[in-house]
């Protein structure tokens, strides 16, 4: 996508279920094998009653949206901020959304809005992200 082809409000999104899959492979990319996110027992003692995804799993699909859909190919990410609100359990749906927020075109420069929600539309993640366009 070219700079002059973005606007205000702009929107696009990915989906992905968050599976226990996915969990493992995760962990074995990034060595986070955590008792949260795979042990039952010690997860069901928590404050979160049972096991949890990885945060930064659920924010990866940011990427994706990013360097695919919106700005999309010819981006490059500058910087992200984020909130995790709500716990991602196995097995969640995960809709991971990024909004065009901020336009600067001499330093073609982009900030979007980037949130996830769940299956029951309750956001889990909220956060702005700041990206430089090549093309």
């Amino acid at each position: 996508m070219r700079f002059d082809e973005l606007f205000l409000g702009q929107s696009a999104s990915v989906t992905k279920v968050i599976s226990d899959d996915e969990m493992r492979r995760f962990a074995e990319l990034t060595g986070d094998f955590s008792a949260m996110h795979f042990d039952d027992a010690f997860a069901n003692e928590s404050r979160f009653g049972g096991r949890i995804a990885h945060g930064l799993l659920s924010a990866s699909l940011f990427s994706a949206v990013l360097g695919m859909h919106l700005p999309g190919t010819g981006t490059i990410y500058r910087g992200q901020s984020l909130r995790f609100l709500l716990p991602v359990r196995p097995g969640d749906t995960i809709v991971a959304t990024a909004e065009v927020t901020v336009l600067v075109p001499e330093k073609r420069r982009v900030t979007l809005r980037t949130t996830c929600t769940n299956q029951r539309g309750e956001m889990v993640i909220d956060g702005e992200a700041q990206m430089l366009m090549l093309a």
